[in-house]
Parts: C-alpha cells; structure tokens; sequence
C-alpha cells in the first residue's frame, strides 16, 4: 500500500527541468523587485530631464474683492491760506475680476540640472547591473534546491534499492534456516534491517516533501505544488574539469555585474560633487507671461483686445555668498566619493577571494567524485563477496548487513558527491559573472 501511495505521487508531481528551474529562478519575486527598481531609475532619469524643458502654466479664474465700511480724513483746500479738515465715512462695496495668463519659462544654462540628468543615467547603469546580480542569485539558489531535490528523489532511489536487497537477505535467510544451514537468529537479524530500511525511506520521503516546497515557492508557484526534479544527466557522464584559475579571475573582473555597478556608484558620487558645484556658477533662465484681465466677464471676452499685458526677460542668478553652504555640501560629496571608490575596492578584494575558494571548492569536490567512484565499485564487490560466502553457509547475516550499508553508504557519497560538483561549477560561473553569460555582455 505504502508502495502504491508513493507511485501515485510520483505520478501526480509536476516535472520541471534544470533549465526551467533557472529561466524562472530569474524571475522569481527578490528578481522582480530588482527589476522594478530598475523601472523606478529609469522614471528619475525622466523627472531629471523635466527640468530642462519649457515650462508651461496657464491661470485662469474670477477674483472678488469686498472693502468694509471705513473711515478716513478728508483735507479740503479752502483758500490759498485754509483748508477745511473733515471726517468722512464711506460705505463697503466689493468688485470683481477677471484674468486669464499664460506663461513660459526656460532654463537656458544650469550646470547643476545638466549633471543631475547625467547622474540620473548612470544610476540607472548602476541599478540594472544590480538586477543582473541579484537575478544570479536568484537563480543559483534555485539551482542549488532544484538539486536538493534530485538529491532527495535519487536518495529515495538507493534506499528503495537497499530495501529490495534486505528482502532477497530475508528471502534467503528463511530458506537457509529450514534447509537447517542457518539459525533463527540468522533470519530475525535479517527481518530486523528490513524494518530499519523501510523505516528510513518513509523519513526520507519527508524530506522529499519539504524540498518540493522548498523549490516551488523560490520559483513563486504554489506551495501546495508537487515537482519532480527531471534527470539532467550528471551521472551519464564525466565531470569537466574546472577551467584555470587565471581564465575565472578574469572573467570575474570582466563580466562580475557587481564590480560593475559599483563602479559606477562611484561615478553617480562624482557627479553629486559636480551637482553641488554648480552653485558656483551663474545660471540664466529665460521667462514670457501674457495676461488678460477684465473687470466684468462680459467684455472679459467681447472686448479683448483691452486688459492686455505683456512681459518677458532673461534672468541671471549667481549665488554671491549662500552661508558657506556649496562648500560644506562638496566636501561632504567628496568623502562620499572617497567613501565609494573604498567599496569598490574592497568588494573587489573579495570578489577575487570568492573566485578563488569556489575555484578550490570545484576542485575538491571534483576528486572527492572520483573516490566515490571508486568506493562505489570497491563496496559493490563486497557485496557481492559476502552474498557467496553467505549462501556457501561460510558468512553470516552480520556480513551481509555490514556490505550491504557499505554499499548504500558509497552510493549516497557518490550521490551527494556529484551533485556537489555541479552545485560547485554552478557557483564558480556565478562568481565570475558567467552564470548567463548573455546577460552579463
């Protein structure tokens, strides 16, 4: 039943291949936000250029105006000697208006607005080589549990495997016992690791369930949503081996999208330096406004061609003296910059350390693969060995059991092995900014 349980799981999980696993690891939600910051950088570069183009406003409305009651003295000239001072008292009224204006300004120099525009674009730049990063990252991390999860399938593989042989023991220990070749000990030793093997496939196919999980929620699918790991063949050949160290250094420092947008970072703070001083220079803009006005809205539009007014000039501002302010500003900028320039190198350092240690790590994993081949054949024919002397009544249950957990032992180490090579040249292409290569040009 349990068997059956399984097959029909099996069955009902969705098959997804490493190439799919990596085309949506790079779009999975941390991938998308990147890209939407992306989007964000490219509208700043839009607000930026805003400045420099004509600016348009046009006003239109009615105004009313209303003047209380109020008093005032009145100075009326009587002779050329006397006047005649009176108090007078006037009554409130109220007026209303009308005007319409349009009106156009420009900025015709403004070195502060031309480098914001400038570093508006750069950071862009910098941004989008920051999605390519975190795309790579994204996708080495499906990578790595889409093979957590071949792992857990082929792990099951070999315990249904051990399983299979600890059923032919049992077979053949109740054969041999009433043939009277063997004890009852013989058979109940073997009964026993059968139990123990089913016990560990059941545990392992808890794994297998939080691995699926695990990837379907990285690719933004639904939790709920069996896949199965397909093959992607890395048993069906010999491993390359790792390119030279010199070639991945170089590679790194040429297409690590990191290195890149750092780089640029730096030049987004050198023009922040060069925005602030700006200030220092004058800066002309140039102005027009019409406008038209009218006491009462009936001749507001028959009468047109009254209340009409005209005006326009270039302005030149030139901050003489702002408080020291521009100077505070730029050297503020300039440790920025100093500040930057630092980052970039010590990234720099470490991106080559990384190469370096994954560079070692493919290495290492390469010939520990190469042990476990050979330790896999070394324990199959033991195995086999202690399987004969058993059946010739030489060797016991004991014998058996201990070749049989060596062998499953070695399958698993090779298993785990070659799957760690390439979740090691996965991590070397990342480190050097190849993981997708044609992103990374």
């Amino acid at each position: 039943m349990n068997a059956l349980l399984v097959v029909t799981a099996l069955l009902a999980a969705t098959p997804i291949t490493l190439e799919e696993t990596r085309a949506l690891g790079r779009k999975n939600t941390q991938a998308l936000q990147a890209v939407l910051d992306v989007s964000v950088a490219q509208e700043d570069v839009r607000v930026a250029r805003s400045g420099l183009l004509p600016q348009v406003q046009f006003n239109a409305g009615p105004s009313l105006s209303y003047q209380g009651r109020r008093r005032q003295v009145v100075t009326i000239p009587i002779s050329d000697d006397e006047v005649l001072t009176r108090e007078v008292e006037s009554s409130s009224n109220t007026a209303d208006s009308y005007l319409a204006s349009l009106g156009l300004s420009q900025v015709i120099y403004n070195r502060a607005l031309w480098k914001q525009l400038e570093q508006a674009g750069v950071t862009v730049d910098a941004v989008q080589n920051q999605s390519l990063e975190e795309a790579d990252t994204s996708e080495l991390e499906a990578i790595r549990r889409f093979f957590a999860l071949f792992l857990s399938q082929a792990t099951l593989d070999v315990l249904k495997a051990t399983v299979t042989r600890s059923e032919e023991q049992l077979e053949r220990s109740r054969a041999l016992f009433q043939a009277g070749r063997v004890g009852k000990t013989e058979e109940i030793a073997a009964e026993v690791n059968l139990g123990n093997d089913r016990i560990n496939v059941v545990q392992r196919q808890n794994l297998l369930v939080a691995d699926q999980m695990q990837l379907a929620v990285w690719l933004a699918r639904p939790g709920t949503e069996r896949l199965h790991a397909v093959d992607p063949g890395v048993f069906q050949q010999e491993p390359a081996p790792a390119p030279p160290l010199d070639d991945s250094l170089k590679q790194a420092r040429e297409h690590r999208a990191l290195l890149r947008a750092l780089e640029q970072r730096v030049r987004v703070a050198q023009l922040q330096r060069a925005i602030v001083q700006g200030d220092y220079i004058p800066r002309v803009g140039l102005s027009v406004q019409y406008s038209h006005a009218s006491q009462d809205l009936g001749p507001f539009f028959s009468e047109a061609r009254f209340g009409n007014l005209f005006n326009g000039g270039v302005t030149l501002t030139w901050d003489l003296f702002n408080g020291f302010i521009t100077d505070a500003q730029s050297a503020r900028a300039q440790a920025n910059i100093r500040k930057a320039e630092l980052t970039f190198f010590q990234t720099k350092l470490e991106l080559e350390a990384e190469v370096v240690r994954a560079h070692q790590v493919l290495d290492g994993q390469l010939a520990a693969s190469k042990l476990a081949t050979t330790n896999r054949a070394v324990a199959a024919q033991g195995l086999a060995l202690a399987d004969e002397r058993f059946r010739a009544g030489a060797g016991s249950t004991l014998d058996v059991r201990d070749a049989q957990l060596k062998l499953t032992q070695s399958e698993l180490v090779l298993l785990q092995s070659r799957i760690d090579v390439e979740i090691a040249r996965y991590a070397l292409y990342r480190a050097t900014g190849m993981l997708n290569p044609g992103d990374s040009q």
